[in-house]
């Protein structure tokens, strides 16, 4: 088996990854890193939307066996789980991190010192976890983590609520792309997210995801390399517009995506408080979800095991 080499390297050697760094840097004084654009100077720790300054702010960071399977193999992915977040959802079952003050901040040196850990730990990839609004922290900790021997892909595991700027200064940084792709109509975006311009932002930012690293890549391993990985949360009711959903992947993205569409959902959150999103969803609406995807031509699905679903 050919050993593969994380794009990062690459441009750590070629000097691009300062360049990309410094840009990243430069745009926290007046942070328009997400589509909120709040504006403010991080530098000195004026807070937006997503409530971080200048420096990230980790909850925690573990080997995580519930990942995709192409990611977790036997030793697990190395997931880092920032804190805050820049969309929001109401029904978030991380609540407790993205809405509410979890974790603590910390230097450059000390987020690229966990990426060693996890590596050292045997994990087969480094996966960040609602990355959007750091990441400037995340390129300044991964030339640190680089220096020191850093050498395994890089997972970039976002709602798909981010800005093409920040996209662009991944490229030839990330090797795996997973983007969630939440819901179509723009009112389930306002009612959830406060964001209605959501799934316009999604559609471009996975064109843009694709176009930088192409479909899903397993090595004879098992393992994921390099390229996208889209997660759908099947919601209650139809509330995601699933089949359309499916049917922009096929035809906008690639048949040969690779789609994980997941069966937990369940109300956590503030979700008690919309009818429609106060209910977990049935098994037959998760074969219905499954359905929709075959039929828009997708071939690639993780499998999931939804017997817990009534």
């Amino acid at each position: 088996m050919t050993l593969y080499e994380p794009a990062y390297i690459k441009t750590y050697n070629s000097g691009l990854l300062n360049q990309k760094i410094e840009k990243a840097n430069e745009a926290l004084h007046n942070c328009k890193l997400c589509p909120r654009e709040c504006g403010v100077d991080r530098h000195i720790s004026k807070k937006g939307v997503c409530r971080t300054g200048f420096r990230a702010r980790v909850v925690t960071y573990l080997p995580h066996f519930g990942e995709e399977l192409s990611l977790r193999g036997t030793k697990g992915s190395g997931t880092i789980f920032f804190a805050f977040c820049s969309l929001l959802c109401n029904f978030c079952r991380n609540y407790h991190i993205t809405h509410e003050t979890a974790g603590k901040e910390v230097s450059d040196n000390e987020l690229a010192e966990m990426m060693i850990f996890l590596q050292n730990q045997g994990c087969h990839n480094i996966n960040f976890v609602t990355p959007s609004h750091v990441v400037p922290q995340i390129l300044a900790a991964l030339k640190i983590a680089i220096a020191k021997g850093l050498k395994i892909p890089l997972v970039y595991d976002t709602s798909s609520y981010d800005s093409i700027a920040a996209l662009k200064l991944l490229e030839d940084v990330v090797d795996i792309y997973m983007p969630d792709f939440k819901f179509w109509n723009p009112e389930t975006a306002k009612l959830t997210c406060n964001a209605e311009n959501y799934p316009e932002v999604a559609r471009k930012t996975i064109i843009e995801m694709h176009r930088q690293v192409g479909d899903l890549v397993i090595n004879e391993a098992g393992l994921a390399e390099r390229g996208l990985l889209i997660r759908h949360l099947v919601l209650p009711k139809g509330l995601a517009d699933t089949a359309i959903i499916m049917k922009f992947i096929a035809n906008e993205i690639s048949p040969q995506s690779y789609v994980d569409i997941m069966p937990q959902y369940t109300p956590c959150g503030e979700s008690f408080k919309i009818p429609g999103l106060a209910v977990p969803i049935q098994k037959k609406e998760f074969k219905a979800a499954i359905k929709d995807a075959e039929e828009a031509g997708i071939t690639r699905l993780e499998e999931q095991k939804a017997d817990f679903l009534l």
